[in-house]
């Protein structure tokens, strides 16, 4: 009987996952999606723990390690997402990303000593199980290790590191790691357990290689393909145990992530191919800096003069970048587009899929301010906007509204889609300095003579800019 109502917790569990991740799709219902979901999970943990039962009809022991870690785990993830600030949100992902591939890998070496256990070859063991574990393991590892050292190269503790022949050296240890996961399952005798823990060893290697050469604005979609690489090695951890909900999870995981990764490559006009051999972003480091040299002169403009050219506009549009999660200056944008709109000026926000860190960074720090969910306009849709655009406001964004992209073939970033923001009237750039932005390149579009340069910190040059609009009268 209890067997009989856990598989209906399952049930229940995998459709609130399903919902959960409908609901996501929608800014307005996002938060209502995560709490579906997580009902969905709190539920399938304690029907496991109090209901559960193996073969021989035994429950679940050492109930107070169980507990133990839920309660230390639910304290520390409580603590973490409570105090992490806006800017720290997209190493924070990476972090817990990579714990849940670290959870994967240990499941199938759990499961691996387990089934291995009194076995002397390959033989004797379940092959379907045994490419499950392997799968699992291999996913998993590369999942944790590349989510640490992406982790890392966000905080800024990892440098951006490349060498010659970078993609080849991952390809061969890719036809490595399968070589010896074949043995491990079909071929190896005696020794299959050092084959098994050498793979293990490999793959957590490729995972610190793969990730290791990525630098600029290529690591959101690395963040996005490591999330699907942990909701596979989890739906494997649910083929191991027989595991509905597991399985559910982890398959929608899987499938969300590598759809936001395919997402994430045509915006960034990347192969998904070079992401998968660990060559993804290697343009970037090594190229770092190259591209035509810009001639030019900047023009700066005081907060009083922005003023009074958002005032009377009829149309402004605000482009935020990561500069604008920095200086933590969502609240004053949102200040500062209330205060145009009663002033009669339509207001929209230009979002473009990988400006900040990650996915949808721009989207969350907006909606912590409370902006309009309608306000937040697509790339697609923004770019015929600014020819008609009085005033474009830039906060913090750099390569995302490069015109480089479009008109150097020496540009690391050409060929990238870009927020169209040289098609307005007027434009205006705040930034701390010209230092050059996240794909370490210069920007022409400050150059351009309808670009004027508001310096300073966001949140003190917005302040400035709504207390000048006020004193319009």
């Amino acid at each position: 009987m209890q067997q009989h109502i856990l598989q209906v917790i399952y049930l229940i569990g995998s459709v609130t996952f399903i919902g959960g991740l409908k609901y996501l799709g929608n800014p307005a219902t996002a938060r209502k999606g995560n709490l579906i979901a997580a009902f969905g999970m709190i539920i399938s943990i304690f029907g496991t723990i109090f209901l559960y039962t193996n073969h021989e009809g035994e429950h679940l022991v050492n109930l107070g390690f169980i507990f133990g870690g839920l309660t230390v785990g639910t304290i520390i993830g409580w603590m973490a997402a409570k105090k992490v600030q806006m800017t720290a949100m997209p190493e924070m992902v990476s972090l817990f990303n990579g714990m849940g591939g670290a959870c994967a890998m240990l499941i199938s070496v759990i499961e691996f000593n387990h089934l291995t256990k009194g076995v002397t070859g390959v033989a004797e063991l379940p092959t379907g199980e045994m490419i499950t574990i392997i799968i699992g393991m291999v996913i998993g590892s590369v999942s944790f290790a590349g989510s640490i050292i992406a982790w890392g190269k966000l905080s800024g503790r990892v440098k951006d590191k490349s060498f010659s022949f970078q993609q080849f050296i991952n390809i061969g240890l890719l036809l490595v790691i399968l070589f010896f996961a074949y043995q491990t399952v079909f071929v190896s005798s005696e020794e299959f357990t050092e084959t098994f823990y050498l793979v293990l060893g490999l793959s957590l290697l490729y995972g610190v290689l793969f990730v290791l050469p990525i630098g600029g604005a290529d690591m959101p979609v690395v963040i996005s393909l490591l999330n699907s690489f942990t909701g596979v090695a989890a739906a494997c951890g649910g083929f191991l145990y027989d595991n509905k909900v597991m399985l559910v999870g982890g398959i929608l995981v899987g499938s969300a992530g590598t759809l936001l990764t395919i997402v994430m490559c045509k915006a960034m006009n990347r192969s998904l191919v070079n992401v998968l051999i660990g060559n993804f972003g290697g343009g970037n480091v090594t190229a770092a800096g190259a591209g035509t040299a810009i001639v030019g002169t900047i023009k700066e403009v005081k907060a009083a003069d922005a003023a009074i050219l958002m005032k009377y506009a009829k149309k402004v549009v605000i482009v935020p970048g990561y500069g604008l999660a920095v200086a933590q200056a969502q609240h004053v944008v949102h200040e500062l587009e209330t205060l145009l709109e009663s002033e009669g000026v339509e207001v929209k926000y230009a979002i473009h899929p990988v400006a900040g860190r990650m996915p949808g960074h721009m989207n969350v720090l907006l909606a912590e301010s409370n902006v309009s969910y309608d306000k937040l306009v697509e790339m697609d849709e923004i770019n015929p906007e600014f020819n008609t655009t009085d005033v474009v406001l830039v906060v913090g964004a750099n390569d995302v509204v490069n015109p480089a992209a479009k008109t150097d073939p020496s540009s690391p970033i050409y060929g990238m889609p870009i927020l169209e923001v040289e098609n307005a009237q007027n434009i205006i750039v705040n930034k701390r300095s010209m230092k050059a932005g996240y794909a370490g390149i210069e920007n022409e579009l400050f150059y351009r003579p309808k670009t004027s340069m508001l310096f300073g910190d966001a949140k003190k040059a917005l302040t400035e800019l709504v207390s000048e609009i006020k004193n319009l009268g």
